[in-house]
């Protein structure tokens, strides 16, 4: 459904990456309706020959919601500035409502599944997700497939994907996705291109003394201190306890106390003692989170450091998703947010892979499950990927190819890019932005994006014009300063803006909290109503760190634009509209 009655819509779309993959509808051998169809594995990928016929195989079953699009539309009202229903999130009964199975799809499904021997376990507490066990071979009977063990240098084991998947026709309509079929993912950590450490022991703060930010060259790091006069971010401590923020842990990135404790010392000296310098651990998936010598990291302190280190007092908790399986991470962990009985008021979010390796029905079905979220009132944001306009294309091969990254693709979270320099800020090269390829743009961001799409030169390359354009917003994301396994060095990624955006947002919601009125939630539609509040970036263009600057690519300007957004935010301002609406 649509943000509004003439918006375009946010149900699925299938338009897709034809070289990749396809969609299709064709009836073929007996009962089966071919459903998902996908030509090769994608690059990366080496196929080791068919699965064993005994190989015990789980199967992952998003089941057709009752009333998805209702869930869009009460998300597109409640998120509106203006409308009378601003802000009144709803509670995890009333997402269930929309987001729970229909009775039809759950008397189809257990009609199948009855008729052919499988036993269903729900997993989801929506009851929206169910999991059948089987062999190979009778799951390649029953969905016209073809399971396939396949490698990755990411993956520390091999996986069974199929390239076809189809569905018996009494299921058609009643099934959104059977995971894992031909999506091939892995959760590539944003910052690891660029860490900076010597590999010595720890040693004392590099941090520099002030911050000039009306220096056009600023010096080679970021701190706390540093970010918090560039976007007047306050320092005095949050004071409401409801509030906590969510940084996700992926593919075994650990965070350890001692270095978030050995990063508060040193780069926020002034922190109130013994304030704010854990964390909550908290896990599904069988995550884990070892704080032995060594597992910290790089991503996960990251995330965690600048979180801490700007959110001043703010509750952090840290999520560890166990497991390889990126997609399965994903849908999981959005069902745990949406159902929590006190869910986080904002979740930031540093991974990713390239769009089309999920597929348009699982990436569908994963951001309906940050659409629930966000209407419980959590802010949910994500690195914009670090490839520039080649998403997670970031090894210089595929330089000029226009590549959309998913979750920043999802048009029910907000999307974070880089900058550089403090006056006037930069775009940075390698800042993820574009237009999806599965998503269409939402009605919250057609008069910023029509702007940009206007400067656009008639010979430029094609993209989906249609699509959702992201980033929403950015911030600094050059030589932040972090404490991992006892060792000082710099990184420079979007995964540091999105927790920095993160920690602003908390802050601006434990104010909200303390005037008794909600938290902000869902960003997007009050992002676009209040571009007053950001800086705007007119310069950068995001060909990539490793491509040539003349490389086809997007071009920062006045306005929204696919490399900054709408800009970088200024808490002041961001704090004055957020009281006022």
């Amino acid at each position: 459904m649509c943000f509004e009655d003439d918006g375009p819509s946010l149900s699925m779309s299938f338009t897709r990456l034809l070289s990749t993959l396809s969609l299709v509808l064709v009836v073929s051998a007996g009962n089966l309706v071919q459903y998902e169809q996908r030509k090769s594995a994608p690059v990366g990928f080496t196929s080791k020959g068919p699965a064993g016929d005994d190989h015990p195989l789980t199967l992952s079953f998003g089941l057709a919601s009752n009333n998805i699009a209702g869930l869009h539309e009460k998300l597109a009202s409640i998120s509106k500035p203006g409308n009378p229903d601003f802000r009144k999130w709803l509670s995890a009964d009333e997402v269930k409502s929309f987001v729970a199975p229909s009775d039809e799809a759950v008397k189809a499904f257990n009609s199948f599944a009855s008729a052919n021997g499988l036993k269903t376990t729900s997993t989801s507490p929506f009851g929206e997700w169910v999991t059948v066990s089987l062999p190979v071979a009778k799951a390649n009977k029953l969905f016209g497939a073809k399971y396939t063990n396949f490698t990755h240098a990411d993956v520390p084991e091999p996986i069974m994907r199929t390239l076809s998947m189809s569905l018996p026709s009494e299921l058609v309509g009643h099934i959104d996705v059977v995971h894992p079929s031909t999506a091939f993912t892995v959760p590539n950590t944003r910052p690891r291109k660029s860490i900076q450490f010597d590999g010595a022991p720890k040693r004392e703060a590099t941090a520099p003394e002030s911050c000039n930010v009306n220096d056009s060259n600023p010096g080679n790091v970021l701190t706390p201190a540093c970010l918090q006069a560039l976007y007047n971010i306050p320092t005095t401590p949050a004071t409401q306890e409801n509030n906590p923020l969510l940084v996700t842990g992926y593919a075994n990135e650990w965070a350890q106390i001692n270095d978030l404790q050995s990063f508060m010392k040193e780069f926020r000296p002034d922190y109130p003692a013994g304030a704010n310098q854990t964390f909550l651990r908290l896990a599904i998936d069988g995550g884990t989170n070892p704080q032995w010598p060594g597992a910290a990291g790089i991503e996960a302190q990251l995330d965690v450091e600048y979180a801490a280190g700007i959110a001043t007092g703010v509750p952090l908790h840290f999520l560890t998703v166990g497991g390889w399986d990126f997609s399965k991470a994903l849908f999981d962990t959005t069902a745990y947010v949406a159902s929590s009985p006190v869910p986080p008021t904002v979740m930031t979010t540093s991974y990713g892979d390239q769009e089309a390796n999920f597929g348009p029905a699982l990436a569908t079905k994963i951001c309906d499950g940050y659409a629930a979220a966000s209407a419980r009132g959590v802010s949910i944001l994500f690195a914009s990927g670090d490839g520039g306009v080649n998403g997670n294309h970031d090894s210089g091969f595929n330089c000029g190819l226009f590549v959309s990254v998913f979750p920043a693709s999802c048009p029910y979270v907000t999307t974070v890019g880089s900058t550089i320099g403090f006056g006037p800020e930069i775009a940075v090269n390698f800042t993820g932005g574009g237009f999806s390829e599965v998503f269409p743009q939402p009605s919250y961001q057609t008069a910023a994006v029509d702007a940009f799409l206007k400067t656009i030169p008639d010979d430029f390359p094609k993209f989906n014009r249609a699509g959702r354009g992201y980033p929403d917003i950015s911030l600094q994301g050059w030589n932040y300063l972090i404490t991992a396994n006892e060792e000082v060095g710099a990184v420079s990624g979007t995964s540091a803006s999105s927790p920095t955006v993160a920690a602003m947002i908390s802050l601006v919601n434990d104010k909200l909290l303390a005037a008794g009125k909600p938290v902000l939630g869902f960003l997007n539609p009050f992002i676009y109503a209040n571009l007053s509040v950001f800086n705007d970036v007119v310069t950068g263009h995001n060909s990539g760190w490793r491509c040539p600057a003349t490389t086809a690519a997007f071009d920062a300007a006045e306005g929204w634009d696919p490399l900054s957004g709408v800009g970088t935010p200024d808490y002041e301002r961001l704090l004055a509209a957020a009281l006022a609406g």
